[in-house]
Parts: structure tokens; C-alpha cells; sequence
């Protein structure tokens, strides 16, 4: 169990840039709909930016002025972006977790194949369990990645460029004050990833564990029964099990704490 631990800790820190590109191959095959996604979330991006611009244009220019015709236009208008927004969020968020599922279908089929034709031996060194969670488990975690990740990318640069610009057409001295707590912003985010990073790495290492251990004493319940060793066998599963749900108290404590932080900031 030591060297499978090893192991899958060197797997849990092999995230980079490389490992990414690899990933994304697997969107290749639909990268027509990736990119007509990507134009959906600008499109749908500009939506929701034009809504505080439509009710700042009725504040200013309507009811100041009392002018009822200008601001049912403004009304009808804001109207109108909500329900253009509304749809191109619908079409985006569909296309993208069709795209998403197509390229975990494709994954575990890939994944499954290769399976098959491993050596002998890879199966005496590596439990059912385990192998269980590469395919289901690891796959599933990349879920977020395939459906939203890549795209949120570049709808959330694109929204955070047009809240800059309209900030500092409208008021550039109020812009800059609010812009000073960014530091302190990326700050609590470098130390939020880096934390929260570490402990989705110790989730996934102990739900390999819990997998592993639960398939082999599973399979093996008749020996347990056999050296009435059921007292044993449930105070190493008790132990993994509390393993588990620290790993997770873990991971829900960095967001309770940093997203308070943010707020606050």
C-alpha cells in the first residue's frame, strides 16, 4: 500500500501546463462548438454588462427629466437584455455540458481500452479499487473542466475588461480606489489555490485509499469471517474513513474562508 500511496501522490502533483494540453485534445473534436460557446458567453457577457449601462442612461437622461416615453424605452430595453441574456446563457451552458460529456464519454472509452491491454502484472500491483476510481472517479473530476472551465476562462476576462472600461469611462478617481484592494485580492487567491490545491490532492489520495480498501475487504469478506477479523477490518476502514472527512472539512474551510475574505475586501 506504501508504493500505491507514493504514487498517487506523484500523480496528485502532476498538474501543469503540459498535462492541460493533454487534456484538451480531447475537446479537439468539437472545437467548432467550443468556439461557437466562447462567442455565446461574450455575446452573453455584453448582455449583462448593458443592463447597469440601460439603468444608469433611464436614471441620468429619464427620470431626471421626467421623461415617461424615454424611459418605457429604457424599460423595454433592460427587458430585452435580460431575456437575450437568459437565452445565450441557456444555449451556452447546454452546448458546453454536451461537449463536456462527449469528451468524458470519450476518455473512459480510451481509458477502458488501455485497461484491457495492460500487462498481467500491473493487475497483481494495483487493487480493483483503485483502478475503479482512475476510470470513474478521476474522469468525473474533470467534469468542471470540460463543461465550464474553459470556457468561464475567457467569458470571465472578457466581463472583467468591459466592468474595467465602463468604470473608468463613468468615473476614473472612483475607479482607481476600488481598483486599489486588487493586491489584496490576488493575495488571498495565490494562498487560497495553493491551500485549497492541497487539499483536493489529499481527497483525491484518500478516496483511492477508501476504493481500494473497501474492494479488497469486499472480496476477501469471507476470509475476514473465517479469522473472525471484522473488528479489524472496520477500525482500518473507521481510520481511512476519518481520513476522508477530514480531507473534506479541509476543502470547505478554505472556501468559507476566503470567500467571506472577498466579500469583505
Amino acid at each position: 500500500m506504501t508504493d500505491i500511496q507514493s504514487e498517487e501522490e506523484i500523480l496528485g502533483k502532476a498538474y501543469d501546463n503540459r498535462l492541460m494540453k493533454r487534456l484538451l485534445v480531447y475537446l479537439k473534436p468539437y472545437r467548432l462548438l467550443v468556439a461557437l460557446s466562447v462567442l455565446i458567453m461574450l455575446l452573453s457577457s455584453l448582455a449583462q454588462l448593458a443592463g447597469p449601462y440601460i439603468t444608469k442612461l433611464a436614471i441620468d437622461n429619464y427620470i431626471a427629466k421626467g421623461d415617461q416615453t424615454g424611459l418605457l424605452h429604457a424599460i423595454l430595453g433592460f427587458l430585452g437584455v435580460i431575456v437575450a441574456g437568459f437565452t445565450l446563457q441557456y444555449l451556452q451552458v447546454y452546448m458546453m455540458q454536451y461537449v463536456g460529456q462527449k469528451a468524458m464519454y470519450d476518455l473512459r472509452m480510451q481509458i477502458f481500452s488501455h485497461v484491457q491491454n495492460l500487462d498481467l502484472t500491473y493487475f497483481d500491483k494495483n487493487p480493483v479499487g483503485r483502478i475503479l476510481t482512475r476510470i470513474t472517479g478521476d474522469v468525473q473530476v474533470l467534469n468542471e473542466l470540460f463543461t465550464a472551465g474553459v470556457v468561464a476562462i475567457f467569458g470571465d476576462i472578457f466581463m472583467l475588461i468591459g466592468i474595467v472600461i465602463a468604470m473608468l469611462a463613468i468615473n476614473w478617481k472612483l475607479a482607481m480606489v476600488v481598483f486599489s484592494v486588487i493586491p489584496i485580492l490576488i493575495i488571498a487567491t495565490a494562498i487560497f489555490r495553493r491551500k485549497v490545491r492541497q487539499s483536493y490532492r489529499d481527497v483525491r489520495l484518500v478516496t483511492a485509499k477508501i476504493n481500494s480498501y473497501s474492494q479488497e475487504h469486499i472480496s476477501g469478506v469471507t476470509v475476514i469471517q473465517s479469522f473472525v477479523a471484522e473488528k479489524k477490518a472496520f477500525d482500518g476502514f473507521d481510520s481511512i474513513n476519518k481520513d476522508l472527512m477530514r480531507a473534506h472539512i479541509r476543502t470547505v474551510f478554505y472556501y468559507a474562508v476566503f470567500f467571506p475574505v472577498v466579500e469583505l475586501v
